[in-house]
């Protein structure tokens, strides 16, 4: 069993209640209120500019030239194109340019990134991957079983985020991702699995946070 196999095993049971959240469910059943996918669309924007941090940081930890240009050019498609394609959809939700941009991010949108941050900043390769997996090939996932329902292309702006994410070039991006850990897995000396995996799960449960955070329209209560 690879390490991304047995990452995920250990995640299995937290998998399992992100795939069952109301907000998900609500996604692919098309009865998700919009002002909750308003809320999330904000946040996911906010978490998309701490994202391209860690992205940058991967390839520079990256020793393979390879892997390096990979991540480098994953930048370039999320700040230059991605970043775009959000805004434009966001825009479809009904939220306006201003309002987008003026987003502060909520107590779990802040945690999340925070942690992200400290393992691209502190961590080598190996770790970032783990901690971006959760949300790289987590939103596949999510996407994919959803898709699997019927019904899941009732609500038009909802069906368009569930084909976004079961797209031909995502579905390649996520797998890619997992492959990398495996590959650069094989070099790692032994116990080093036990950090990786603390990583790992910590974005994981940052990832079911998230989705709730957006069910429950999270605040800053002082």
């Amino acid at each position: 069993m690879s390490l991304f196999a047995r990452l995920q095993e250990a995640a299995a049971p937290l998998r399992e209640r992100i795939r069952a959240h109301p907000f998900v469910r609500g996604l692919g059943s098309g009865e998700l209120a919009q002002d909750r996918f308003q809320f999330y669309l904000r946040q996911d924007y906010r978490f998309l500019i701490e994202y391209c941090r860690v992205l940058a940081l991967a390839s520079a930890r990256a020793e393979d030239p390879a892997v390096a240009a990979r991540f480098a050019g994953l930048l370039n498609l999320t700040l230059n194109v991605e970043m775009d394609l959000h805004r434009r959809f966001a825009r479809k939700a009904g939220i306006a340019p201003e309002i987008l941009e003026d987003t502060r991010p909520a107590p779990t949108t802040v945690a999340y990134t925070n942690h992200l941050r400290l393992a691209a900043e502190t961590g080598d390769l190996p770790t970032i991957l783990a901690a971006i997996l959760p949300c790289a090939h987590g939103y596949w996932e999510i996407a994919s079983a959803i898709r699997d329902r019927q019904g899941w292309d009732r609500h038009p702006l909802y069906a368009e985020w569930i084909r976004m994410y079961t797209s031909e070039e995502y579905a390649a991006f996520a797998r890619w991702v997992a492959e990398v850990l495996d590959r650069v897995a094989v070099e790692l000396p032994p116990g080093r699995e036990a950090s990786l995996r603390e990583v790992y799960l910590r974005s994981q449960r940052y990832e079911y946070m998230f989705w709730e955070m957006a069910d429950r329209m999270e605040g800053w209560s002082i």
